[in-house]
């Protein structure tokens, strides 16, 4: 199996509670523990301002080029440097060629070892997100005729909330965000929204996600799903306050990708938030992920 992933997404934010080392770290494990070999990582390309502007708009986008705080980067939460900028432009591109290759049956299931990046809205940042690179990669094969139905899963512990206002009333466009209701950030209008009180824990989440998502499946037949696999609903995560296990995790990341296969869903995978107390957690859950998409697709 081939993994999305570029060193570009380390990136220097200072000291934070976002781990940029993840993706490196999760890398070197798939590796050490022989779920990848090195030549199994492709590194995408920027994407381009045309594919950014299918969603974001020109003036949003120019304050990205020029680094400029505005009231539309002003949100943000991270440094606006060159290097992030460009990390955010290049997970997008992450995200499109992973679409790709996921459309193009090259695999059912491929990993983007980054991207997920849900709070960016089409004309301001917001969290830790500069750009949406799901609503890009959608758009992107939207506009090519490639998918006429699109689905985001978005797991998640925070809402959606950037993705779920780019779609808000597209017919085409079905968005599913199961979080932690009593948690950043201020709230839009998905399709379903799910919102779980604190300290939910392993079995109420996933019947929660059965319940909700093997219905919206079985209805939709979408032509591609984007599942954001946030590792941030975990029992240790710094800024979540939901209960599951790593075991709850992996779980929850076989019921969703069972759940696509059986209905033979081009399907990509985002890591999205990850915040532990230990990074090792993070790293391993991200980990997981990978490691039971290789098992369930091949």
């Amino acid at each position: 199996m081939k993994f999305v992933y570029s060193p570009r997404y380390e990136i220097d934010i200072g000291p934070h509670v976002y781990p940029t080392a993840k993706y490196r770290l999760v890398r070197d494990r798939l590796i050490a523990e022989g779920v990848a070999g090195p030549s199994d990582f492709l590194e995408p390309e920027a994407t381009s301002p045309a594919e950014l502007a299918l969603v974001h708009t020109p003036k949003f986008l120019d304050d990205l080029d020029q680094l400029r705080r505005s009231r539309r980067t002003m949100h943000s939460e991270l440094p606006l440097t060159r290097s992030v900028v460009d990390a955010y432009r290049v997970a997008a591109g992450g995200t499109i060629l992973a679409a790709r290759m996921a459309l193009d049956k090259v695999q059912r299931v491929v990993v983007h070892m980054g991207g997920g990046w849900h709070h960016a809205f089409a004309d301001h940042a917001e969290g830790f997100c500069y750009i949406n690179d799901i609503a890009v990669a959608i758009r992107v094969f939207e506009n090519a005729g490639r998918i006429g139905r699109a689905m985001v899963l978005d797991l998640d512990v925070h809402q959606g909330n950037g993705t779920a206002h780019i779609f808000q009333g597209d017919p085409d466009i079905f968005t599913i965000s199961i979080h932690q209701e009593n948690n950043y950030p201020i709230k839009q209008r998905s399709n379903i929204d799910i919102g779980l009180p604190d300290d939910t824990g392993d079995d109420e989440y996933l019947q929660t996600l059965e319940d909700a998502f093997r219905p919206a499946m079985n209805r939709l037949q979408p032509d591609l799903l984007i599942y954001v696999a946030g590792a941030d609903p975990y029992e240790d995560d710094q800024l979540g306050g939901l209960r599951l296990t790593m075991d709850g995790l992996r779980r929850r990341d076989e019921l969703v990708l069972e759940t696509a296969l059986h209905h033979h869903v081009p399907t990509v995978v985002v890591f999205a938030g990850g915040y532990a107390r230990r990074l090792d957690d993070t790293v391993a859950i991200h980990t997981e992920t990978c490691r039971i998409a290789k098992e369930l697709a091949g």
